[in-house]
């Protein structure tokens, strides 16, 4: 699929449109050709290829190399978009038509994982190719309005709402579970918040939400959550697509009805059986999409001080303070929290240091080893609750520094190595954690090790990393 098809036309003169799309085709035939591959155009923008599994294996020995050939055609448009391409070969079924169907499935993954890329599963494995192009920011708003409109009658259609994000939740899955909480109870629904993460931030803003009346009882542990099950629940999943990375795997397997509202790339255990699905890549968080869903619902909403708080304190945290993955619907976003009276000076109290944890972080900066000039490497072997907040916010503390282009920081809890990998952009640190069964997105990603030492891990870190650059240079 070209995956910016609708971006790029909309940017080309009328007379350079088959221009353009007779460039693209000449690529694609001539790349399929040279593997003695069948392609067959089904859309503007779709093209099926059959391909003998001889031949694939000659093309992934090529590394795909159709992926950096469509992004050297000329466009002509003056802000420099490329064209890109996604490409997914299956060889799952028995027979041509199954095939056809995992492969769209697998086009899905590539799709939310920002495009640009090649997923290839033989054998029930998958290998990716490509995938270092930054996401493109969608223009239209088209989407999250028909989204709006969807999640709206299904929350009508239901008997109670659950939400739900990751585990160890941070404020952007917290806030974006405020603001659908905010929708649900306005359309007059039993509405709860499934979360068991205790962590500064997280910890103070629920102690001070169940202190209001409003918001009494309405976080809820796992346990309660699943007593709550019925067939009429619908569950709302925000900030992850993950299926073993939301909070509760067991409330996930026993709803019916599933909603999945999410930024981060797709990864091949993504939740597949939603009935409704708002993944956009492009998002700076998923405080951003719910904002956005808040804004063009049709239902009158009034959004309480807390809410709009937390949203955009889900955006902050997600954007850096608005220095990463920052789009202008990012900034439209927080206008429109702004206009509903958020107060940006107790958000930012929210992230304040204490002495104690400013301390902790300035030691494991000090303790950063450099590989290959500019990607810094820490770890952090203290025995602390909040090791995973605290290796996040050295990994970004690590980036201020001048010549430190990425970063990683590592430490552990319950026998468990949890990394976070922070990019300015000319490193992915999303394909790098994603060899280590963690994923997210170019510029900020994570994961999660076990049976490792934090000696072992980062010794398997630095290796994927010499394994990144190799893939790069060859």
């Amino acid at each position: 699929m070209i995956d910016n098809y609708e971006e790029v036309i909309q940017r080309i003169s009328s007379e350079g449109k088959p221009q353009f799309t007779a460039k693209v085709e000449k690529v694609i035939y001539e790349w399929a050709a040279k593997y003695n591959g069948l392609i067959v155009k089904s859309d503007r923008d779709t093209f099926y290829l059959f391909i003998n599994e001889k031949d694939l294996r000659t093309a992934k020995a090529d590394k795909l190399t159709i992926l950096d050939d469509i992004k050297k055609i000329d466009i002509n448009i003056i802000d420099g978009i490329q064209a890109t391409l996604s490409i997914a070969i299956s060889d799952d079924g028995e027979n041509n038509i199954e095939k056809a169907a995992s492969a769209r499935a697998v086009i899905d993954i590539a799709l939310g994982r920002g495009g640009d890329q090649g997923i290839i599963k033989l054998d029930g494995k998958y290998e990716f190719f490509g995938g270092r192009t930054q996401e493109v920011e969608k223009r239209t708003k088209v989407k999250s309005r028909m989204v709006s409109q969807a999640l709206t009658q299904l929350i009508r259609e239901s008997e109670n709402v659950l939400i739900m994000g990751h585990s160890n939740s941070d404020m952007d899955a917290i806030g974006s579970s405020m603001g659908i909480y905010r929708l649900a109870k306005t359309l007059g629904k039993d509405t709860k918040i499934v979360n068991e993460t205790i962590g500064p931030g997280i910890s103070q803003f629920i102690e001070m939400a169940d202190k209001d009346e409003e918001y009494h009882g309405v976080f809820i542990n796992n346990n309660e959550g699943l007593e709550l099950v019925n067939p009429g629940t619908l569950l709302v999943i925000v900030d992850t697509n993950k299926k073993g990375y939301v909070n509760s795997p067991a409330i996930l397997e026993k709803v019916q009805r599933i909603v999945v509202i999410d930024h981060h790339r797709r990864s091949t255990d993504y939740i597949e059986d939603a009935v409704l699905t708002f993944h956009e890549v492009y998002a700076s968080s998923a405080a951003e999409l719910v904002t956005e869903i808040l804004e063009y619902s049709q239902t009158p909403l009034t959004l309480k001080p807390m809410e709009i708080e937390a949203l955009y304190a889900g955006i902050m945290l997600d954007t850096k303070n608005f220095t990463f993955k920052t789009g202008v619907r990012t900034f439209e976003a927080a206008a429109f929290l702004r206009r509903q009276g958020v107060d940006i000076i107790r958000v930012k109290k929210w992230f304040q240091n204490d002495l104690e944890t400013y301390q902790i972080i300035s030691n494991i900066v000090s303790r950063a080893e450099i590989m290959n000039e500019n990607i810094a490497i820490s770890t952090f072997e203290g025995d602390n609750k909040d090791t995973n907040i605290l290796i996040a916010k050295a990994a970004d503390e690590l980036l201020t520094i001048n010549g430190i282009n990425c970063s990683f920081v590592l430490g552990e809890i319950d026998d468990k190595v949890y990394i976070s990998g922070r990019s300015i952009g000319d490193i992915n640190v999303q394909l790098i954690l994603e060899k280590m069964g963690g994923g997210g997105h170019i510029t900020l990603a994570g994961a999660q090790v076990t049976g490792m030492t934090i000696e072992e891990a980062k010794q398997e870190l630095i290796n994927r990393i010499n394994e990144y650059f190799f893939e790069i240079e060859n």
